[in-house]
C-alpha cells in the first residue's frame, strides 16, 4: 500500500542504516545498529513524517544485485523493531543496491507496506557495473507472497546513467506500463543532490494520473521552486548538520514538514 497524505505532497524520511555486520565496512554491531535505526524512527515520527523507508546505506561499496542472507536477516530484525518503535508510520524498504526480491521478502514479513525499487526496468551503468531491472520477476514474487506491498521505482535513478538513449518521459512511460509501478520517484545525479524541477514536471506530464515523488536534494528551502508533486523522500537533509551519518535531527524533521504543508504549487 502507496502511502499518501491529504492535501500535501507525502513526507517520507529515510532510516540510513550505519554498517551491518557482514559488510564492506567495520560494523558497530547489529545491537547497536538496530537500537540507532529505532531512534532515528522515532525522531521522525515526532517530527511529523507520514512514512519512513529503512536502507542498507553504510554497506557501500554495494552488492549489485543478490545481497547476502545475512543482510537480509539483518533488515529483516531491523524493519520489523522499526515498526514497533513508529507504529503510526507507514514503514518501506529498500535494500541497496537493487535487491527487490529482497526487499519484497522482508516487507511481506514485516509491517512493511512498500519498497523502493532503483532499477525496475531497464539498464543502467553504475558504480557496481551494469545493473539491469527485474520487474517481471518482481510482480511474480509480490503475486506469489500475496504481499500488499507497492512497488516504488526510480525513474533514471541516481548515481548511474542509462544503457542506451532514454529519456525520463520514456523511462517513466516503461516503468508504469510495462513494469506496472506504483509510483515513480525521481532524483538528482546522486545523494542528497537536488533533483530538478524541470525533470518531475517532464514525468508527472509523461504518466499523468501517476504519483511522482522527489528523490534527493530536497530542503525546506527548495521545495517552493517545484510545481506539483505526489512526495518526497527526504534523508540528508534531516540529519544533524546533514551529515548522513549523524542521527536525524527533530527539529530539521519539523521544518521540513512546514514547509511540505506550505507547499503551494502554482
Amino acid at each position: 500500500m502507496l502511502p499518501t497524505a491529504p492535501g500535501r505532497p507525502t513526507f517520507v524520511g529515510v532510516v540510513h542504516l550505519l554498517p551491518l555486520p557482514g559488510g564492506p565496512l567495520p560494523s558497530p554491531g547489529l545491537p547497536y545498529v538496530l537500537e540507532r535505526a529505532c531512534a532515528d524512527a522515532q525522531a521522525l515520527a515526532r517530527g511529523g513524517v507520514d512514512a519512513l523507508i529503512v536502507e542498507n546505506f553504510g554497506d557501500a561499496p554495494f552488492v549489485a544485485d543478490t545481497v547476502e542472507p545475512f543482510t537480509v536477516a539483518a533488515m529483516a530484525r531491523i524493519v520489523d523493531a522499526v515498526g514497533v518503535a513508529a507504529p503510526e508510520l507507514a514503514v518501506g524498504v529498500n535494500v541497496l543496491r537493487n535487491d527487490a526480491a529482497a526487499a519484497l521478502s522482508i516487507a511481506a514479513a514485516t509491517r512493511a507496506t512498500f519498497i523502493r525499487v532503483n532499477i525496475h526496468t531497464g539498464a543502467m551503468v553504475t558504480d557496481q557495473g551494469l545493473i539491469q531491472g527485474k520487474a517481471r520477476e518482481t510482480l511474480l514474487l509480490r503475486r506469489r507472497l500475496e504481499a500488499e506491498v507497492a512497488i516504488v521505482a526510480d525513474v533514471l535513478v541516481k548515481h548511474a546513467v542509462p544503457l542506451g538513449n532514454w529519456t525520463l518521459a520514456d523511462a517513466a512511460r516503461d516503468a508504469v506500463s510495462r513494469g506496472r509501478a506504483d509510483a515513480l520517484v525521481v532524483t538528482g545525479s546522486g545523494t542528497g543532490r537536488p533533483t530538478a524541477p524541470g525533470d518531475v514536471a517532464e514525468v508527472r506530464q509523461a504518466v499523468p494520473g501517476m504519483a511522482v515523488w522527489v528523490g534527493s536534494g530536497l530542503d525546506p528551502h527548495t521545495v517552493a521552486s517545484f510545481g506539483q508533486f505526489a512526495g518526497a523522500i527526504v534523508g540528508t537533509a534531516l540529519h544533524e548538520d546533514a551529515v548522513v551519518t549523524a542521527p536525524i535531527d527533530e527539529a530539521r524533521v519539523r521544518a521540513m514538514r512546514d514547509a511540505l504543508e506550505a507547499h503551494r504549487p502554482a
